[in-house]
C-alpha cells in the first residue's frame, strides 16, 4: 500500500472549520457505533502524517449498523458528488409523473457548457435529441456537466434538488447552484456543500431501496456502478472484480495553487454480499490529484481489510 499522509483527526477539525468557507455551524460529530471498530479507527489515524488540506471520512456497513467518522460533520465542497442526489430528483419527478425517464429532449448547441467536462458536447457538438435516460447516463457515469445543468433545469433549478433531499431527513447537504455558476466562480463551488456522513445517509436511503422504486433504483445503480471517473480512488486499491457504485468530484486548482475539491462517494459490496457505503472528501489541498486520489484509496482499502479479514 502506497504511503499517504493524512493530517490528525484533531488537526482536521480545526483546519475544516477554519478553511472551509461553508463550515461555519457547529455541528455534532454523528453518533457513532464504535464496538469492535476502534482498530479501524486507529489504523486510519495511523496514516496521518503531512498531508497537505483536509480529509473528512465517513462509513456505514448496512448489514451490522458500524458507523465511523473522521470529522465526518465538516462541510466540504461536493463538486460532481451532487450528480448523484440530483438524479435521484430527477428520477423522483419521474415518480410524480412531473417527467418521463424515456422521453427525448432537445438539447441545443447553446446548452453544450464550454471550456467545461462534457462527453455530451464532445460526441454531439452542434446538439442532439436524447432520452432523459441517456441524459443521465452521461451526467452520472461520465460526469457530464452539460446533461447535469439541463436536468436541472428540467427540475426548475438546484432548489428543487436541494428541498428534496431535505425531505428525505438530510439536513447537512445544500445544493444551491449549477456548473455553469461554479465554474464562473471560485467560491460558489463551496455552496454546493455536504458533510462526509450526510452523502452517507443519501446513499444509504438510496441503496436499501427508501428512496425510489425498485426500478428506478436499478437503473441509478447500474449507472453508477458503470461510473468511468475516478477508477483510483474508491477503486483504487479493491480486488479487481470488486463491485462499487460511486460519485466522484473535483475542482480545478486556483492561482494559488489549492485545489477544493477531490471526493468519492458510494457503495462497496463485500464478498459476503454485505454492503459498505462511504464517502471521503478532499479539500483545500496543495497536494498533486494523485496523492489525493491514493489517499482516498488506502482508506477505502483499510476499510474493506476490516471487514473481510475479520
Amino acid at each position: 500500500m502506497k504511503n499517504v499522509y493524512i493530517v490528525s483527526l484533531a488537526l482536521l477539525c480545526i483546519t475544516t472549520s477554519c478553511n472551509t468557507p461553508a463550515a461555519k455551524e457547529k455541528i455534532t460529530e454523528p453518533v457513532q457505533k464504535t464496538a469492535g471498530i476502534d482498530s479501524l479507527r486507529k489504523e486510519l489515524q495511523q496514516m496521518a502524517g503531512n498531508f497537505k488540506g483536509n480529509i473528512g471520512f465517513a462509513l456505514k456497513h448496512t448489514g451490522n449498523g458500524d458507523t465511523l467518522t473522521l470529522n465526518g460533520a465538516g462541510h466540504y465542497p461536493m463538486q460532481s458528488v451532487f450528480k448523484f442526489p440530483l438524479s435521484l430528483a430527477v428520477l423522483h419527478a419521474c415518480e410524480e409523473g412531473k417527467l418521463a425517464i424515456d422521453a427525448k429532449h432537445k438539447i441545443a448547441k447553446a446548452d453544450l457548457l464550454p471550456g467545461s467536462w462534457s462527453p455530451i458536447r464532445d460526441d454531439h457538438p452542434n446538439g442532439a435529441e436524447l432520452p432523459l435516460k441517456e441524459i443521465m447516463r452521461y451526467t452520472v457515469s461520465q460526469s457530464d456537466n452539460s446533461g447535469c445543468d439541463f436536468m436541472f433545469r428540467l427540475l426548475g433549478g438546484p432548489r428543487y434538488v436541494n428541498d428534496h433531499i431535505h425531505s428525505l431527513g438530510i439536513k447537512d447537504m445544500a445544493i444551491v447552484a449549477t456548473e455553469a455558476e461554479m465554474h464562473r466562480d471560485w467560491e460558489t463551488q463551496f455552496t454546493n456543500r455536504s458533510t462526509p456522513f450526510a452523502m452517507v445517509q443519501v446513499f444509504e436511503k438510496f441503496y436499501k431501496g427508501n428512496a425510489l422504486t425498485e426500478a428506478n433504483r436499478d437503473l441509478l445503480w447500474q449507472m453508477l456502478t458503470e461510473s468511468t471517473t475516478g477508477p483510483r480512488r474508491i477503486k483504487g486499491q479493491l480486488p479487481e472484480g470488486t463491485v462499487v457504485g460511486h460519485k466522484t468530484g473535483s475542482s480545478g486548482t486556483n492561482d494559488k495553487g489549492i485545489t477544493a475539491a477531490v471526493n468519492d462517494a458510494g457503495v462497496i459490496i463485500l464478498p459476503d454480499g454485505q454492503a459498505l457505503i462511504i464517502a471521503v472528501f478532499v479539500s483545500n489541498t496543495t497536494e498533486k490529484s494523485e496523492v489525493c486520489e491514493d489517499a482516498i484509496a488506502a482508506m477505502s482499502k483499510a476499510a474493506w481489510d476490516y471487514y473481510t479479514k475479520k
